[in-house]
C-alpha cells in the first residue's frame, strides 16, 4: 500500500504522536479516575485518545484516498515558524518573566502587544503597524476583561515597575 497524500500521511502522524505522548503522560503522572468521578489526567488522557483517533484516521485516507498532486510536501516555510514560535515563547517569558536569567514579568498588556507584533512579522508583505497597535489593543482589552475581570485570575497586568509609581 502507498501513500497517495504524503501531507496528510504526516500530519496523522503528528496527530497520532502527540496525542500518544499526552496520553502517556496524563497516565503516568496524573490520577486518571473515572467518569463519574474524574482526576487530574482524566481529560488530557481522554484528549490525547482522540487525537490518536483522528491521526489514525487521517493516516488511513491519506493511503486509500488518491490526490490530484500527490500531496506532496514542499519546502519549509521558515519565517512563519520562527515568527509564530517565537511569538508565544515571548508571550510567555514576558506574561511570567524569567527570574533565573533576571527577566521580570512585563504583564498580560505587554506581552500580549509583543505577541502580536511578533506574530504579524511572519508575513514579510503585510506588517502595517497601525494594524497591530489596533488588533493588539482588541486582544488586550477582551483579555483582561475574560481572564482578571470575569474570571478573576490572579496575573500581572502591568510591568511591575508601572506598578511601583
Amino acid at each position: 500500500m502507498s501513500i497517495k497524500s504524503q501531507k496528510d500521511f504526516v500530519s496523522g502522524l503528528m496527530f497520532t504522536t502527540t496525542g500518544a505522548a499526552f496520553a502517556w503522560n496524563s497516565a503516568t503522572a496524573y490520577t486518571i479516575g473515572s467518569a463519574s468521578q474524574m482526576g487530574p489526567g482524566y481529560f488530557p488522557l481522554v484528549l490525547g485518545l482522540v487525537l490518536v483517533l483522528l491521526g489514525g484516521f487521517i493516516m488511513f485516507f491519506s493511503l486509500v484516498v488518491e490526490t490530484p498532486d500527490g500531496g506532496v510536501i514542499g519546502e519549509i516555510a521558515w519565517r512563519p515558524l520562527v515568527c509564530i514560535l517565537g511569538a508565544n515563547l515571548l508571550f510567555g517569558a514576558l506574561l511570567g518573566g524569567v527570574p533565573s536569567i533576571g527577566i521580570p514579568s512585563f504583564g498580560l498588556v505587554v506581552a500580549i502587544f509583543a505577541l502580536t507584533g511578533v506574530a504579524l512579522l511572519a508575513d514579510a508583505t503585510s506588517f502595517n503597524l497601525r494594524r497591530m497597535l489596533v488588533l493588539s489593543s482588541i486582544l488586550a482589552a477582551g483579555s483582561y476583561l475574560v481572564f482578571i475581570s470575569l474570571l478573576n485570575l490572579q496575573m500581572p497586568v502591568w510591568p511591575a515597575f508601572v506598578n511601583a509609581f
